[in-house]
Formats: structure tokens, sequence, C-alpha cells
């Protein structure tokens, strides 16, 4: 299986690392010390060689921060983790709901005007380090060698995973006519820094497996404006690639990376949201220009050949998913736990022959793990589902043609009024976002409001947002396209991003439902007057729990829109599932 079972941090361990790094602080002068969830390329996802603040803290989610002071540490989490991180950390931590709660404020509250904390400047990025700064005040941050480093005596070596090249008929453009046309755009500088591992892997037609559950390689580059692009990267991990880069990529090793960037002239492109201080400083003295990653926005902006085979990976991971769910549906309550769920998932998606990987740990909670909105099961905290529970299975595969991501609630017996309530109005919000159409040029945070307006009427709400953006065979979190509060890149054609509102009873149960969706023209209504209309075209088809829609509650459209959603699953999946599979299906798609 991609997936195990292990406990990878517990809450025992983290006060004597904690003290380890105290012991550390004393001697380097320092009253602090920062432990971001971040490696030196910025990335979201980190390898376990530098998940540093799951071993420091016992917290395993996918972003926060610790600040580990001399008489107080503080674990910054944002909505999503705010159950989880009760449960992971000991009581020498104190949990910080984040962002309310500024990292800076926090720590110049709790030290003298002349406090010193130190970091590790190739893990915070420059933007960061000026907020920081800022909220600071008299309050210095220094730069050092990781502090941590030095007492995880059984540190995971760097990863140093092979990169293959993704072939041109999946990606729809050349790596060449990619370099040349984000060359072209560099008008105010000479050369630009790359970071993140995925552009590396968009921008070069390259995948890799530096990252679980993620296929990008670790690496960075320079772009220059005449049209070339430098790798740093390992030459053992380029073995395979054969002559894919060409004569447009020069070669070289990491450690070139900083005399490389000591020896720029002219105006160097830095990305301040994911350039690590440690760049910055080596390019002292020069002038920097600072404007987002080029790849970014071309990356968001899907080819037709990205989107055709996200379309049909979607297809064959629904048909996996019907067949699971036509499994779990003839269990018997009480006879299985959620790792027998995730492991009855993983292996009808790897029936398909054609998983490269999961592109998540499969969250599957039931009953109160439900309402820990990043869980992951593990031996010690496997629960048996029983009749009368909510069972959340958030889960996704990675295959060559396209990554997905679907959320499915479901009822294990009888769902309880409360249940049934809140589990329709999350259903509304998600039709909501599915059956829109907007004028061009609106972000995902003049959308977001809709997913939660039948959630408000009640006095309810989720703590996450309603949508990120999703790779193509890349990461399943991808930027700079979201539907949040804070999404402020307007959405374009070939963006694809999910649609998973929410609720969460905390020590009750948890409620997500979630497709995949794309954003593609709306066809001109009769007397329209905006110039230019968009709207989503739905990716994802698995059959919705009828059992827990309160038929009562939603709108004639609400209930049009789910029959012909369950009836096109029907027609788009049934061909490819047979038997009790095909017969399951028919009765899930059965209109209300």
């Amino acid at each position: 299986m991609f997936q195990s079972f292990e406990t990878a941090a517990r809450p025992e361990q983290g006060p004597p690392r904690l003290a380890a790094l105290r012991a550390e602080l004393a001697a380097e002068g320092l009253d602090g010390f920062l432990v971001p969830r971040a490696d030196a390329h910025q990335g979201e996802y980190v390898a376990p060689h530098d998940d540093r603040l799951a071993w420091l803290t016992g917290f395993t989610g996918s972003a926060g921060f610790c600040v580990a002071l001399r008489d107080s540490a503080g674990v910054f989490v944002d909505g999503r983790y705010r159950v989880q991180v009760k449960a992971q950390v000991a009581a020498e931590f104190t949990p910080v709901d984040w962002p309310e709660t500024s990292l800076g404020v926090w720590i110049a509250a709790r030290l003298p005007q002349g406090g010193r904390v130190g970091f590790d400047p190739w893990l915070l990025s420059v933007e960061q380090a000026t907020r920081l700064r800022a909220d600071l005040g008299a309050v210095e941050l220094v730069p050092v060698a990781n502090l941590v480093d030095r007492i995880w005596t059984d540190q995971p070596p760097p990863p140093a995973g092979r990169v293959f090249a993704q072939p041109e008929e999946l990606a729809g453009q050349s790596h060449g006519d990619k370099i040349a046309q984000l060359a072209a755009g560099l008008t105010r500088a000479r050369a630009c820094v790359l970071t993140l591992p995925d552009s590396l892997a968009w921008l070069l037609n390259i995948r890799g497996s530096d990252i679980p559950r993620n296929p990008v390689p670790h690496g960075f580059a320079l772009l220059q404006a005449e049209g070339g692009v430098t790798l740093f990267m390992a030459a053992e991990k380029l073995a395979d690639l054969g002559a894919h880069l060409g004569p447009q990529v020069t070669l070289a090793e990491p450690d070139a990376f900083l005399p490389a960037l000591r020896a720029l002239e002219g105006p160097v492109q830095i990305d301040p949201a994911t350039c690590p201080v440690a760049v910055a400083e080596a390019l002292a003295g020069r002038a920097l220009v600072e404007a987002p990653d080029p790849c970014l926005l071309p990356k968001a902006r899907k080819t037709g050949a990205e989107l055709a085979g996200t379309r049909a990976a979607h297809l064959r991971d629904g048909a996996a998913m019907v067949r699971f769910l036509t499994w779990l549906d003839a269990q018997t309550p009480g006879s299985f736990s959620e790792i027998d769920v995730v492991r009855a998932l993983e292996a009808e998606r790897r029936a398909t022959n054609a998983l490269r990987d999961i592109s998540f740990e499969t969250i599957a909670g039931s009953g109160p793990n439900g309402a820990i909105v990043h869980y992951r099961v593990t031996e010690e905290t496997d629960r048996v589902v029983q009749a009368g529970d909510l069972l959340l299975v958030d889960s996704g595969g990675q295959y060559q043609d396209g990554t997905t991501d679907i959320t499915r609630t479901l009822a294990i017996g009888p769902a309880g009024d409360e249940e049934r309530q809140a589990f329709t109005r999350v259903l509304k919000g998600m039709i909501a976002l599915s059956r829109l159409r907007w004028p061009e040029g609106l972000a995902g945070r003049d959308i977001d409001a809709l997913a939660r307006v039948s959630l408000w009427e009640a006095g309810l709400d989720y703590g996450h947002g309603t949508g990120h953006g999703v790779g193509a065979y890349l990461s399943v979190h991808e930027g700079p396209q979201r539907i949040a509060r804070s999404g402020t890149v307007p959405l374009e054609p070939g963006m694809i991003l999910s649609n998973e509102p929410g609720f969460y009873r905390e020590g009750a149960y948890g409620i997500r439902i979630e497709n995949l969706i794309a954003v593609e023209p709306a066809p001109p209504l009769p007397g329209q007057t905006v110039a230019r209309m968009l709207r989503f075209e739905t990716l994802t088809y698995v059959p919705i729990d009828r059992h827990l829609v309160e038929t009562g509650l939603l709108t004639s459209a609400e209930r049009d829109w789910l029959n012909a959603y369950h009836a096109e699953v029907l027609e788009r999946i049934a061909p490819l599932v047979e038997g009790a599979a095909r017969d399951w299906l028919g009765a899930a798609c059965a209109p209300l």
C-alpha cells in the first residue's frame, strides 16, 4: 500500500525535544527559534527530512509554525487543524489560532525589547520575514543554522528521487515553448529565480518523487531573459531523462546554486512569497524585481491536453470509487474499521493498473474523527465504524494523466435529523457553486460566500476555504487560484479547483462534499449584457449519498441539479463497472 498507519509523532516526544532545543537557544544566546513547516523550496509539502515541525511538536498538519521561546512554545495553526492540534501536542506547547493571531505580535508580547529570535533563512520567505520584522518591533530576527537539525540525531536523509519526463501529449505544450514564453515576459529582469518544485516540474515537463504523494522533484532554477534555464539538481536524479531537457537547459549541481546567484548581473526577479531569505541574501547588492513566480498562472490555466487527461483520470477514479462504495454498502456496521475503509479504497484504485500514487493520505473519519478536518487514521486512532455514524472519506489518486480529489460523506445506518439537516445545507452550498455563472474577472473571494449561505442561515460555518487549485499530475493543492476569503486571483478558463464546503461538530461528526471543477466560458444567454461570463465544468462523477438529503430543504432547481448530476454519473460510469457495482450505481443514482 501507499498509505501506512504508523503514528508519525507522539505528544510525549515533544517535551524532551523542546528541552534540547532550549539548550541550543541558550548556547546561541537566543530567546527563541522559529520552526515553520517549510523547506528550502517553499512549497506546501515537505519530505520527511524537512518535517521539523512534526518532529519537534507532534503536530502533523500541512501548515503551521512553532515559536519556541525559553519559557513558552506556541504552535500556530489555521482553522483546518484546531481540533487535530489538541490531540497531537503535549501541554508544554500552546495552540495559537493563526492567522488571526500574528506570529510577530505574539512573540513581541512575550519578549523584552532587545530579545533575539533565531530562524533558518532557507525556511522563511522574503515576504514572511518582512511581515514578521514589522510586527516584532524591537525584537531582533537573527538568521542562524537550523537548531532543530542539530538535535535531530536520526533525521532522514534529503530526498534523492529519480526524475522522469511528462509526455508532451499529456502536457499539451513543449517545455521549450514554455521557456521561451516565460523568458519573453522577463521585461524588467535579466534572470528569474525559481524555487517551487511544482514550478520546475511544470516548466520542464518533468515529474519526480522527492515529496510523498506529489510527483515533483527538489531543485532550483534560473530562467534567463534570453531564453535558457539553468537547473540546479543532482545529476543522479536526472539519469533517466536522456535527451529530454535539450540544449535550452543547462545542468548544474545544487551546491553551485548560491555561487551562481552571487555571480548574476543586472536586475534579478524573485517572488517574495516563495523566495527564501537565503536566496535574497545571496543576491544582496543587486537590483531585485519582485513579482509572482511566472510559472504560477500558466500552470494553473490547464491546456486542452491536460483537461482531457484530467477528465479521463476522473472517470477511471470514479469507477474505482463506485466499486469501493459498493463494497462499503455491503458491510455490516460494527464489522469494519477506518483502516479497512482506507485499504479497500486504495485497492480499488490500484486495480485500475494506472495509479502512480495516492494524491494525499486518505482521510477516513467516522463519528467524532470526521470532525478532524485533515484526520489521518493510525493503528492507535483506528475506530470501528458503527451504525448511526457519519463516515467522511476524502481521498484522491495520482495518475499520469491527472490528479483527483473527492470527498463523500456517508450514512452508516440511519442518520439523525441534525446530521441530515447539516448535510443538506452543505450540499446546497456545493450545488450553488456548481450552478454558478459569473462575470469574467471575479476571484475566489467573490464567490466563496455562496457556498456558506445556507449554513449561515442556521448559524453554522466551516473553518477552511471552499476550494483549492489542483494540478495536472502535480500537487493536489496548487495556487494561486482558490475559492476562499483570501482568494484574490481572478478565476480563468482552464483553472481546476475543488468545490468542498463542509460542517464539523467537534466530538460528534464531520461533513464534507467535494467535487473537482474546471473554469470554462459560459455560453451567452438571450439578452445578456455582460461581455463575457464563466462557469464551472464538473469533473468528478460519483454519487452523493441520497440517504442524507433532506429533500424538503432543497429548492426545485437544486433537486433538478442533483438529479441531473446523478443521471450523468450513471451515464458516464455505468459502462466502466459491472455486476454488483453497476446494480449499486443504478440505485444510488435514482432521482429524488
